[in-house]
């Protein structure tokens, strides 16, 4: 009875396992890098506001229509640029639920 069965795992039952983590793990890189580079976009508002986020959360441009501009109705403008950014932000975290690997206890 030798050390090297790893609790009942024979050494290419464990090589097996270690190729297919690691295979798991570049997969996840790739599908991760994917995402940051992908450029999220919300418009609100009908249009009058829109935010363009990358997938690594960082907000890239954001566009306002000058018809929204209404000093006496700041807080609508306000409104709009917190609903177009947590839609972006939304939409980022969809796509990583949606393409990275599912591990129970990772995430």
């Amino acid at each position: 009875m030798g050390y090297n069965n790893f609790g009942g795992f024979g050494g290419a039952n464990m090589n097996q396992l270690m190729r297919q983590a690691q295979k798991m793990q570049e997969d996840m890189a790739r599908a991760k890098k994917e995402i940051e580079e992908t450029v999220f976009s919300s418009s609100v508002g009908g249009g009058m506001v829109e935010v363009k986020m990358m997938g690594n959360r960082v907000m890239k441009s954001i566009t306002i229509k000058d018809e929204v501009v209404d000093p006496d109705d700041k807080e609508m403008l306000e409104d709009l640029i917190i609903s177009a950014v947590n839609d972006c932000l939304e939409q980022i975290t969809r796509k990583e639920e949606s393409s990275l690997p599912q591990v129970p206890g990772l995430f």
